[in-house]
């Protein structure tokens, strides 16, 4: 005989804690985690293996994205693609084939970079700025600003953003090209519903006591990982 025939009352006891369990797992899941000292190892070339990362808000009069990357690609591929359902470049910072060449897109608009000193197989910081008012894009590569460029004035990134490290979205939140994929390592993302200054950037890149991202927080991060990207530990130029 089931035992839940011989049983009921112990039987309905076991399935509450196992759903109770279930709740506490996928709680901890989506808990902010403090990747301080991480990075996010992209190993091989696909069209599906990316980060998700996760944020409630859902309308930006403006906006400043930071990271760290690594990698040898000289081809194009994006370094941060954000959607939204009206938009599928509604906020992207893409590296071109180009020597030494960016693309910034907001509200589906672009514009060209040019003459940030890029070399492959190194660190870099990478930190792009926009603001609705002005309508003006500029880029920071290890601290050092592009010329300001006018993209889009007047209107809100607005709607349920999808954000994803890996991947170029090409739709809200999916139509990857594995020719545009990231391959290397990221860390150290933020993002600021405010334009930042330039003295508060170079803090950034000198890892100094910046402010940390508002929207998105490294040392506070809630994401989602599909296929294969590896959570490490970061590499540092020197041993102790």
């Amino acid at each position: 005989m089931h035992c839940c025939t011989q049983h009921p009352d112990t039987c309905t006891d076991y399935k509450m804690k196992f759903l109770l369990l279930l709740v506490m797992l996928t709680a901890c899941a989506a808990a902010p985690q403090d990747l301080s000292g991480k990075m996010f190892t992209f190993p091989q070339q696909t069209d599906s293996a990316h980060v998700k990362l996760e944020t409630p808000r859902e309308e930006f009069s403006a906006v400043t994205v930071c990271l760290r990357s690594f990698t040898d690609l000289n081809r194009a591929h994006g370094l941060f693609s954000l959607a939204t359902p009206s938009a599928a470049n509604d906020f992207l910072i893409y590296k071109k084939t180009a020597v030494n060449q960016f693309e910034l897109s907001v509200r589906n608009s672009n514009v060209d970079v040019r003459g940030q000193e890029y070399k492959l197989n190194t660190w870099h910081s990478v930190c792009a700025t926009w603001d609705s008012q002005s309508g003006l894009v500029q880029l920071w590569l290890d601290g050092k600003p592009s010329a300001k460029k006018f993209i889009s004035s007047g209107s809100n990134i607005k709607g349920k953003p999808i954000i994803i490290i890996g991947q170029e979205q090409d739709s809200h939140g999916g139509r990857f090209d594995i020719n545009q994929c990231f391959t290397g390592m990221i860390s150290d993302v933020h993002m600021w519903d405010y334009a930042l200054s330039s003295c508060e950037i170079q803090r950034y890149v000198d890892d100094l006591n910046f402010t940390p991202g508002n929207v998105l927080n490294w040392r506070a991060l809630q994401f989602q990982i599909t296929g294969r990207v590896l959570l490490e530990n970061k590499q540092v130029n020197e041993c102790h």
